[in-house]
């Protein structure tokens, strides 16, 4: 993997560029007064498939759910 480094006035105006660069799989440091303060990376998705039931017993939805909202609450939606 290869680092570049740029001025924010330059990463301003070659965002594009910079994305593209970054779309390839390179790392982009973005600096101020040449100190590093942002890093551009490539997006990584998880890849795997999806398993249903792994939030079983984490989750808690209060009796009262599906409850009316009190009128106070309500007006506040209509302001």
């Amino acid at each position: 993997m290869v680092t570049l480094q740029v001025n924010i006035h330059e990463a301003k105006t070659q965002l594009s560029r910079l994305l593209a660069w970054v779309r390839e799989g390179e790392e982009v440091i973005i600096a101020k007064a040449g100190v590093p303060v942002a890093r551009l990376v490539p997006v990584t998705m998880e890849e795997g498939e999806r398993v249903p039931g792994t939030a079983k017993g984490k989750i808690f939805i209060a009796p009262d759910f599906e409850a009316p909202l009190p009128e106070e609450v309500l007006e506040e939606f209509e302001r």
